[in-house]
């Protein structure tokens, strides 16, 4: 068997290869990956991995220190719109985009005869989230804007999608998406941005308007809205264009970027407003169906959301087990005291549920983007999308907070990872909708799109699937809270839409805590089954006692040690006797 990795070798969580230090994403790929997709990718992946632990890493921490510069104009007064970028972020996007973190999911990569599927992409950023979830935001968008394009543009924007998709970093082009305008927010039906034909030129139109909140802002593939004449008011009266940073005849676009936002964190990013006056933007698809299309990218972005929250609580869990397997306090390690070892396992545990779940919605986006027709993909794409987006979002931010304790003094200090973590991770649970929005978000789902007819069946396939004897309490407890959340979602379509939308937020909760504990059990019946571990079955029992078990004196009272008892398994993933569960 593989022995428990011992964190006190490490001086801190880089210089390490993150691929290989996380056997619960290794598992979790697998999973989800398809065979043949894995079997290729799993090399690639190691390989990714030691790149992002060493130098993207560690230039990482340098941008965060020199981010970009924006001159809007130059020494003459003519705008200039310039972004000047630190030469190590350049290294970065090298090392990244030559992987083939956008191009292997649009075209054969060299070694393939077919492109793979979305879900190595969103791998792939998970690991990048663990050196800068930052620069993950122009990564994402860029294969945004590739998604939109191949599935809604008509081929006359050919020449940026192959640019979006291309592996050698010279001719790549990034994506953005320009949605937020002050007055509106999340409100995008508020959209003042206006698009006038432009005679002579068909599909080509002039914008003018202003975006409020505009990452990546000098991408030179932007998705922008904007309103053509005569149409509707709200979202159907919304086009989508492609909006250049400059022409095809290399002239600057005509628009404004003001400033750069002075922003909490994600400083590898540029976010700015940007002021149309007259810009040139290029109609992707059919008029006044641009909210529609920008659906796409939004659902892509908030799993990238996710997958990105995920990888941050990778990064302090990390951190964490390397202080205290290393920080010694009274005579001993922090990783030997009891408190400590809960708390380990508590971030361990809340990283693997978050992991799991992300991973799930993952799978079921990849499968749609496959294949449109697919009903089943399309619905639990389209319902866990937004629960994975919300839950792991405010997870990221608490555990980064908690990573930061961990380190005492010095994880409050700009030299270290942690407070650079936690300023990154509270830009979560805004990017892409709040929880609010996306709370009502699956609310609409199970109204308009009937997801539950394939959420249960999703569920209860799962729970069937776990049938050791050492889980039979647990999916026990699991099955009953399931028969309870039907109950609920059925309460909740007999009620008032105002009470409907007042628990929102709670059911989106529930829904994220029943699923999650199914993939849990089912991951530790595949453990079980393959390697007789039954390390998962603890990292299962652990969440389910945690969320979805009513206990006496909230379980003070009932002798359970279990952070103790299996703390190597949990934290350091050494195997574990099933045997060992008897005694629990």
């Amino acid at each position: 068997m593989t022995p428990p990795f011992d964190y006190g070798d490490l001086d801190a969580g880089r210089d390490v290869n993150y691929w290989r230090h996380d056997p619960a994403l290794q598992a979790e790929a697998r999973r989800v990956y398809p065979d043949d997709e894995f079997e290729w990718a799993e090399s690639k992946l190691d390989d990714f991995g030691d790149v992002v632990g060493t130098t993207i890493a560690d230039n990482a921490d340098v941008v965060d220190d020199h981010g970009p510069e924006l001159h809007t104009y130059d020494r003459a007064g003519e705008v200039a719109n310039e972004v000047v970028y630190h030469p190590v972020q350049a290294e970065n996007e090298q090392l990244t985009y030559e992987r083939g973190v956008v191009a292997d999911a649009f075209r054969a990569p060299p070694d393939r005869e077919e492109p793979v599927g979305i879900v190595h992409t969103l791998t792939m950023q998970l690991l990048l989230s663990y050196a800068d979830t930052g620069f993950v935001c122009p990564v994402s968008m860029t294969a945004g804007a590739a998604l939109v394009l191949r599935n809604h543009d008509d081929g006359h924007l050919e020449d940026y999608f192959e640019r979006l998709t291309s592996r050698d970093v010279d001719h790549l082009i990034e994506g953005a998406m320009f949605l937020t305008e002050r007055q509106g927010g999340s409100d995008v039906g508020a959209n003042e941005t206006v698009a006038e034909p432009v005679d002579g030129e068909p599909r080509t139109y002039e914008l003018a308007g202003e975006k409020w909140f505009c990452s990546n802002v000098d991408a030179q593939g932007t998705l922008a809205l904007a309103r053509r004449p005569d149409a509707p008011e709200g979202t159907d009266g919304l086009s989508l264009f492609l909006v250049p940073h400059e022409t095809p005849d290399g002239e600057l676009n005509d628009q404004l970027y003001r400033r750069l936002k002075d922003k909490l964190g994600t400083e590898s990013v540029p976010t700015g407003e940007v002021e149309f006056r007259g810009a040139t933007g290029y109609l992707v698809g059919e008029p006044e169906e641009g909210f529609r299309y920008m659906t796409t990218m939004l659902n892509w972005e908030r799993l990238t959301n996710a997958v990105g929250a995920v990888g941050v609580m990778g990064r302090a869990l990390l951190e964490s087990k390397v202080q205290a397997a290393n920080r010694e306090a009274f005579g001993k390690r922090l990783q030997e005291f009891p408190l400590m070892q809960r708390d380990l396992v508590d971030m361990a545990v809340d990283y693997e549920a978050a992991l799991a779940f992300a991973m799930e919605a993952a799978r079921w986006l990849d499968r749609y983007e496959r294949d449109h027709d697919d009903r089943e993909a399309f619905r639990l794409m389209r319902a866990l999308t937004p629960i994975a987006k919300h839950r792991t979002a405010r997870m990221a931010v608490d555990t980064a907070s908690y990573a930061m304790e961990i380190q005492g003094g010095n994880g409050y200090v700009d030299d270290f990872v942690t407070n650079r973590l936690l300023r990154d991770a509270q830009v979560l649970p805004i990017w892409e909708g709040t929880s609010n929005v996306l709370s009502l978000d699956f609310l609409r789902t199970l109204e308009r799109e009937s997801t539950h007819e394939a959420l249960v069946p999703l569920v209860q396939r799962t729970l069937d699937a776990a049938d050791h004897p050492a889980l039979a309490s647990l999916a026990e407890t699991v099955t009953g809270e399931f028969e309870r959340l039907q109950e609920a979602v059925l309460s909740l379509a007999t009620e008032s839409a105002a009470y409907a939308q007042h628990e929102a937020k709670r059911l989106a909760d529930y829904v994220f805590d029943v699923v999650t504990a199914s993939l849990l059990l089912a991951s530790a019946q595949r453990e079980l089954d393959a390697n007789d571990d039954a390390r998962k079955a603890v990292v299962a029992e652990w969440f389910v006692r945690e969320t979805l078990e009513t206990r006496d004196a909230r379980g003070i009272t009932d002798g359970n040690a279990l952070s103790m008892d299996h703390f190597d398994a949990v934290v350091r993933h050494a195997p574990l006797d099933p045997a060992a569960l008897d005694d629990r």
